[in-house]
């Protein structure tokens, strides 16, 4: 999860007798090479004071820097916007141009990487806006009351800003966010797909295939420009997941005059990422010990990697078949079955708890056992009410989970929150998914831009946007929009209103 592992945010504090007082970030380990940059103790910034959050650990001082509440972009180039320049201001409706308290309007011109302010009715700010609504007019705008359409046009433009020309996906534009997570990407390639934006969708799986490594893996996190690693961070067994996931859900709604020819390019990154995820299964069907989206290591096996290797085998199958390549899908399916079979025997006595051990509570990754992802298990249901029920906070959201050694402090994250809403979409409970949803779109700060965190007083906190929130949403809108219709895991029928989100494969 972008952020676990790095402070977001610290206050700047001031010298005091030409001294600097030591200022506070999370991530990085104590330890460092030689030339490194110099870490900075920990000391929270506000809305982020919350006792155990990443407390103790370090960071580079890159990291500094004030959380960004906005975008403006061209398409090729991103400019984050800061709290002192959003104050009083609103974009421009269905755009990243910003209309200034002032009656000027903000805007980051073609071919620059700084903005510039204009007057109102600036020929060339017009047409940046009349292209923004053009791109949302060319897809779907999920969502059956204005409220979720305007917050699901908002994500997606905050997605495609933030998606970069070789097809990286930036977590946010802030010093710690500026980098490509493989999970992120792919929900956020997803998302795209289910909204009709198919070639925003395949860019970011083609940045996955040429950023896989040689055995099949993927880093935790790399450089927009694909040129590696940012640091040390242990890579994740999940990637092995989401991205073969990514590239079914791509698949399916994609044009089926050209999609066959454009997963041939993709195979050998979904060859290399199953066979990687097979070989991985211990003796009991279950994946060894892995950092997962908490970006923490367990010391047993746990379902946020477990459950995402399940969706990740199944998709790999149905798109082996689709390639005709009957041996490869037969082999991944066959991994697939021992993988469920070990989490059924493993993970659900325990209500999907974080590890097999029972020794780390419960976790939001529980709404992975759900579609998009997997085929719900007949004990789904009755898990994922005791996982929110033990996971809900007094400010309305949720932790990520409830280990009493884990760094979350007081703070939701709308992440994990709007997993629920997902996989309470996919199941077909619409009620407790909008009252889920509700809750996070009341969360949006005043530019309409989802947060990372919502604090102990229920304010907006972190950064905004995070993509992978903003997918989450809008995947959510879309899996409620065919749920309005019966369809609540059926089959895609196209870009057109109530379509749902695909079955997810289930050789089980």
């Amino acid at each position: 999860m972008p952020g676990v592992r790095l402070l977001r945010w610290a206050v700047a504090l001031v010298a005091v007798a030409g001294a600097a007082l030591p200022v506070c970030a999370a991530g990085l380990h104590a330890g460092r090479p030689a030339g490194a940059p110099r870490p900075a103790l920990f000391v929270g910034a506000v809305g982020h004071q919350a006792r155990g959050d990443a407390e103790g650990s370090y960071a580079p001082l890159s990291v500094l820097a004030a959380p960004t509440v906005g975008l403006l972009s061209n398409t090729t180039a991103v400019e984050g916007v800061l709290f002192a320049t959003a104050r009083g201001a609103r974009y421009v409706e269905r755009s990243n141009v910003l209309h200034l308290p002032s009656g000027g309007w903000r805007y980051l011109p073609a071919g620059r990487s700084t903005s510039a302010v204009v007057l109102r009715d600036h020929a060339a700010a017009r047409r940046q806006i009349a292209q923004s609504r053009a791109w949302l007019d060319s897809g779907r705008v999920p969502g059956r009351t204005p409220v979720q359409r305007t917050a699901a046009e908002r994500a997606l433009l905050s997605m495609r800003a933030l998606l970069q020309p070789n097809g990286a996906v930036a977590a946010g534009w802030t010093p710690g966010w500026k980098y490509s997570w493989p999970r992120d990407a792919s929900f956020v390639s997803a998302a795209f797909a289910h909204t009709g934006h198919d070639a925003e969708a395949y860019r970011i799986l083609r940045h996955s295939a040429a950023t896989q490594r040689r055995d099949g893996t993927w880093e935790a996190r790399t450089k927009l420009d694909g040129s590696g690693p940012p640091d040390r961070r242990p890579w994740q067994l999940d990637a092995n997941g989401w991205v073969p996931w990514a590239a079914w859900q791509w698949y399916q709604a994609a044009p089926r005059d050209t999609r066959r020819a454009r997963l041939n390019a993709l195979y050998p990154m979904v060859r290399k990422a199953a066979d990687r995820a097979a070989a991985s299964l211990r003796a009991d069907g279950l994946p060894p010990p892995s950092p997962d989206y908490w970006e923490l290591m367990t010391a047993t096996p746990n379902i946020g990697t477990a459950a995402p290797l399940l969706a990740g085998l199944n998709a790999s199958a149905d798109l082996a078949r689709e390639a005709g390549r009957p041996a490869d899908a037969a082999r991944w399916a066959g991994a697939a079955r021992r993988l469920s079979a070990g989490i059924a025997a493993r993970f659900a006595p325990l209500g999907y708890q974080r590890t097999v051990d029972g020794r780390h509570g419960y976790d939001s990754a529980v709404a992975f056992m759900a579609p998009p992802f997997n085929t719900a298990p007949a004990g789904l249901p009755r898990a994922l009410d005791a996982a929110y029920k033990a996971l809900l906070l007094p400010n309305g959201g949720l932790t990520p989970g409830n280990d009493p050694a884990a760094p979350w402090g007081g703070n939701a994250w709308t992440p994990s929150t709007s997993f629920f809403a997902l996989a309470w979409a996919g199941t077909g409970r619409t009620a407790k998914a909008e009252r889920v949803l509700d809750w996070v779109l009341s969360k949006r700060n005043a530019l309409g831009e989802l947060p990372e965190k919502v604090d102990r007083q229920g304010r907006p906190s972190s950064i905004a946007p995070l993509a992978w929130t903003g997918s989450i949403v809008v995947l959510s809108l879309v899996a409620l929009d065919g749920a309005g219709t019966g369809t609540h895991t059926g089959a895609h029928t196209g870009a057109g209103a109530g379509a749902g989100l695909p079955t997810p494969p289930s050789p089980f």
